[in-house]
């Protein structure tokens, strides 16, 4: 099962003794900033645990698998993450 927004409050919110708006509102506070780096295409790094970058692709020419029509690929921007070796290393124990 998947770790949710509302599990991750839980969490702050057991771990820290805040209430849970003061945790949703710190939860909420990162994730915004994440947001809105990223949409400004800067690269965010988090020590210990990765780094969120954008990258634009060119635009391309591909093929509906469905029909077999040739059809342009627009260019696009698209967020890459690569995790920290020291994430990679607590995941492998």
């Amino acid at each position: 099962m998947a770790l949710t927004k509302n599990d991750m409050v839980q969490q702050v919110q057991d771990k820290t003794g805040l209430t849970k708006k003061e945790s949703m509102a710190g939860i909420d506070g990162v994730f915004k900033i994440i947001k809105d780096e990223l949409s400004h295409g800067k690269p965010i790094k988090i020590s210990g645990f990765g780094k969120w970058t954008v990258l634009k692709k060119k635009a391309r020419k591909g093929r509906n698998p469905q029909t077999g029509e040739s059809l342009t690929i627009a260019a696009r921007k698209v967020i890459t993450f690569k995790s920290s070796n020291v994430l990679k290393a607590k995941v492998n124990d």
